[in-house]
């Protein structure tokens, strides 16, 4: 059982599957993806999934492990990991841009159930008040003898244990001590990224993303809302369907996608502690690589809980 792992996060059209391929071949390891698009059987254009010859020269985990048509959650995902960690017999590569996969594989899944309600009273109170009526709550309803928490800053965190309180009467268990997981992420200059993501947007209309679509529509009429609405597939969806040109519509994703690759980067920032890897687009996948093994070698694995 793999208790440790390589993880490469980072932000959509940032190169991370190629640059893993890469390492992977050479040094003879799987990878698990940690991708909730790459998750559905079919989806592979508007995905950039890995192509059939870069699955043959390395052992891929966490793709294809639904239809569109079904539904899939984290807690899912993180199944299909967990028997990665057993089946591998190589080293494995943790790679992909959906934090909250990393998080899970990491630091585990909520295990006791929220009751909404609560979860929502509090949600109002930080929309309401900010961050600062939290933060006073949860100090006034503390011992007095306990640590100060105006330095927590994650409304998550703070509501989590805001509901905690009301549930069970106490924090959840090392609520502010548990360290933050550490991973390797790349970044790069924000117009070489949006130039990125403009010539993968339109690599995929040029490659038959409306054909997949048009197809996997055939196959599965009903497809799950997550399937349903993600980029790419939503927006080639209305194409077929008259709604808008594909010119319209390769607008409209390369605008989803600059504004999911904030949000990765933002979630990353705040829920890991991320050593940045900083690449240009003029790098080479050697020199990429070379970096990334590199800060591989000086910060270490990144532990996996099993429970």
């Amino acid at each position: 059982m793999i208790n440790e792992l390589r993880i490469l996060a980072g932000a959509t059209a940032t190169g991370k599957t190629a640059l893993c391929q890469i390492i992977a071949e050479r040094e003879n390891c799987s990878i698990l993806s940690a991708d909730s698009m790459l998750v559905y059987k079919g989806m592979d254009i508007g995905t950039a999934k890995p192509t059939p010859a870069e699955r043959n020269a390395v052992s891929y985990y966490g793709i294809d492990l639904a239809t569109p048509d079904q539904n899939f959650n984290t807690g899912i995902w993180l199944q299909s990991a967990r028997r990665s960690l057993a089946d591998s017999e190589s080293g494995l590569i943790v790679t992909g841009g959906t934090g909250l996969y990393i998080k899970a594989l990491t630091s585990g899944l909520e295990s006791a159930a929220v009751d909404p309600h609560r979860r929502e009273k509090w949600e109002k109170i930080w929309q309401t008040d900010g961050i600062q009526a939290l933060q006073r709550e949860l100090q006034c309803r503390l011992e007095s003898s306990a640590a100060p928490v105006q330095n927590e800053t994650n409304p998550r965190r703070l509501i989590r244990a805001l509901v905690h309180l009301d549930e069970c009467g106490a924090l959840p268990t090392n609520w502010q001590c548990a360290p933050k997981p550490a991973i390797i992420a790349l970044t790069m200059p924000r117009d070489q990224l949006h130039r990125r993501i403009r010539r993968r947007v339109e690599n995929m209309f040029a490659q038959g993303l409306l054909d997949e679509v048009r197809r996997l529509r055939e196959r599965y009429p009903c497809w799950s809302g997550t399937a349903r609405a993600a980029i790419g597939y939503r927006e080639a969806t209305a194409v077929l369907n008259g709604e808008i040109t594909e010119t319209e519509a390769i607008e409209r994703i390369c605008a989803r996608t600059r504004q999911l690759a904030k949000r990765q980067e933002t979630w990353f920032r705040h829920q890991f502690a991320t050593s940045w890897c900083r690449i240009d687009e003029d790098d080479s996948l050697e020199q990429t690589a070379a970096k990334v093994l590199k800060l591989w070698h000086e910060y270490g694995k990144t532990a996996v809980k099993h429970n």
